[in-house]
């Protein structure tokens, strides 16, 4: 792939900067290695004693010319800060070349609003982005922002968006706020109220944005800690070598750059609730340390000799099966059953029946009570169709987003198909496990069978150089006609 007359855009992300302590690319290394740009164009707010040496890192490994400008922000999630500053900054970069590249992956996810914003505007241009898992893939955004509805937008400030699309948790959470009409989700609102009630550990199974922090505040609010704290860690956010200190805590002078003692999660949570969200990304060697805690409730902060004494309530939340994770050695199998003694597993929006239409109306209500800007929007029929056919991969948190995208957009305040269309995200679907697809939403079930067909017929030709005989006695068929018909049928080259 080769950009050589593109500029590729982009803010230093703290990823980047600790790329190279970690033996790691970063994204933004990543993406120079991955195609030719002209040049790089770098904003940063970070001090410029930590991005000096990353940036004589990024020469000794690409020989792409790059200018990095130091941009002073007050908060890295001010909208109208990183508004200007990315503005002004491309406006430059648009006078000297017609082509830009936006990577998206670094910075805040405000950094990345703005970005999505003026790249689909103002300053068209090709994003792309990195990931550890997918490494570094051109974006192909399936919406368009037409600069008319800009304006409208500008009616909410910096701090009314900021506010809006904040979906934390409220610390007086309670089961009134676990919205629903579905008999599955209120018959674990029941078991969680039942939950409540005993000091046991709890274990929340579910996808992204299915509320398994809602469904944790609501059970430590109505339990007999509530008067005493709740803290909450995510333990996929954690680097491996620091996660000891942030369960545990750690004496001053225990590592470099420990130079104060620091409390962990279990002491601050002490008399409380400890809630360990991505509990199933936890290391096996942190899942020992963390096993003996929960068994006799005494730890050893990093750097300390002297054991310390918890008392805490564990609530745990994973989208992962931890019970394959078992199986395939993953996963402790004595931790496993130490947390799961009440378990509740929320399902996908997609599965609760009843509950889109009704919480798009709740949604709305509430976006409105924050702002009147959101007041008297409601969505057409072929809209409210178009939603009830999405499949909501983000769940909960990402029909709040949308909706919000979907009034900032739109032109009145009826909403149509096509302001809705503009703020959907349709991914692209990947390998599915074929025995897990959703035929609720409909499926093509001879293109499932074809696309089985394709894959191990071509294996079995692979494995006997071609020869249809033998390939159809690896795959258990009459003779090569058979194999030959099955080809045909489904058209395999």
């Amino acid at each position: 792939m080769t950009e050589k007359e593109s500029v590729l855009v982009s803010w230093i992300g703290g990823n980047d900067l600790t790329a190279r302590s970690k033996g790691q690319l970063g994204p933004l290394l990543s993406t120079l290695k991955h195609a030719q740009f002209k040049r790089a164009e770098l904003l940063y707010n970070y001090p410029i004693e930590d991005v000096e040496p990353y940036l004589a890192w990024l020469h000794e490994n690409i020989n792409t010319p790059i200018r990095a400008q130091k941009v002073s922000l007050t908060s890295p999630i001010n909208y109208g800060e990183i508004f200007e500053a990315s503005s002004a900054h491309l406006k430059c970069v648009q006078n000297e070349t017609e082509s830009i590249s936006i990577l998206l992956s670094p910075g805040t996810p405000a950094m990345q609003a703005v970005w999505v914003l003026l790249g689909k505007t103002c300053f068209p241009a090709k994003f792309y982005q990195s990931t550890l898992e997918q490494g570094v893939q051109l974006v192909d955004l399936p919406f368009e922002i037409a600069a008319e509805y800009l304006p409208v937008a500008q009616q909410l400030d910096t701090r009314q968006i900021t506010r809006l699309t904040k979906v934390d948790v409220p610390l007086d959470a309670a089961f009134d706020d676990i919205l629903t009409q579905n008999p599955i989700m209120q018959r674990l609102k029941s078991q969680a109220q039942v939950l409540s009630e005993r000091d046991v550990p709890v274990l929340i199974y579910g996808e992204t944005g299915t509320g398994k922090e809602l469904f944790a505040k609501a059970i430590h609010n109505a339990s007999s800690r509530k008067n005493k704290r709740m803290v909450t860690l995510n333990c996929g956010s954690i680097p491996p070598e620091l996660i000891d200190s942030e369960l545990f805590g750690h004496k001053r002078g225990a590592f470099t750059g420990a130079i104060a003692d620091r409390k962990g999660v279990f002491e601050q949570a002490n008399a409380g609730t400890l809630f360990l969200d991505e509990f199933g990304e936890l290391e096996q060697a942190v899942q020992v340390r963390l096993l003996r805690v929960l068994q006799d409730g005494f730890y050893t902060p990093v750097g300390a000799i002297q054991e310390k004494k918890t008392d805490i309530r564990l609530i745990a939340a994973t989208n992962r099966n931890l019970m394959l994770d078992v199986a395939d050695g993953q996963f402790r199998e004595d931790l496993f059953y130490r947390v799961a003694v009440g378990v509740l597993q929320l399902p996908p929006l997609r599965q609760r029946e009843g509950d889109l239409l009704f919480l798009i109306e709740n949604l709305l209500g509430s976006l409105a009570a924050q702002d009147p800007f959101f007041e008297g929007k409601k969505f057409s029929a072929a809209a409210k169709n178009l939603m009830l056919q999405h499949q909501w991969r983000g769940n909960v948190r990402e029909l709040r987003s949308t909706l919000i995208r979907a009034v900032l957009w739109s032109k009145g305040n009826i909403l149509d198909v096509e302001d809705l269309s503009q703020a959907l995200f349709d991914f692209p679907t990947g390998n599915t496990d074929i025995l897990s697809l959703d035929v609720s939403h409909g499926i093509d079930i001879q293109s499932v069978l074809g696309n089985v067909a394709e894959k191990y017929i071509k294996q079995a030709l692979s494995l006997s150089d071609d020869n249809k005989t033998k390939a159809a006695e690896l795959l258990g068929l009459k003779n090569y006609q058979t194999l030959s018909n099955w080809m045909k049928k489904y058209d395999i080259k």
